[in-house]
């Protein structure tokens, strides 16, 4: 399944599962972000309608962040006149959880939660290879 939203001005085509760029959205309850401009859905395959009004979209936010550096120049040949501009548009990463229309619902696999890696103890073994280093540069130096 698959549904056509509107944020920000452009349209999507995102499936349960999809992780999005749009425009800086305010987080919302919890992280959570519902799109409510639904275009189409598609419950089948090969088949795309209008959804009804009870069709919604929801997404959990990742990240937010600015994207890449965008620079503007502007130049008149022949006036001595240069202007550079840079611009970063910021973003709003949503990973797309679940598209309800008409009583059917659509939710993403849940994502395992990443185990902290554990520390290396600090032991005496990396001091012992630092000194047989220092011992065989000396012998070299006396040959």
């Amino acid at each position: 399944m698959y549904a056509v939203i509107r944020a920000g001005g452009k349209q999507y085509r995102v499936t349960p599962g999809d992780v999005i760029r749009v425009e800086k959205l305010g987080t919302g309850t919890d992280g959570q972000v519902e799109f409510g401009e639904v275009l189409a859905v598609s419950a089948e395959e090969g088949t795309i309608r209008r959804p009804t009004s009870g069709a919604r979209v929801v997404g959990q936010v990742v990240e937010q962040g600015r994207a890449d550096k965008v620079l503007v120049f502007h130049y008149k040949r022949k006036k001595q006149y240069k202007k550079l501009r840079g611009h970063r548009q910021p973003f709003t990463a949503v990973r797309i959880t679940e598209i309800a229309c008409d009583g059917q619902s659509f939710k993403a696999p849940e994502l395992e939660k990443k185990q902290p890696k554990a520390k290396a103890a600090k032991g005496k073994a990396p001091a012992k290879k630092k000194a047989a280093k220092k011992t065989a540069v000396k012998k070299t130096a006396r040959q």
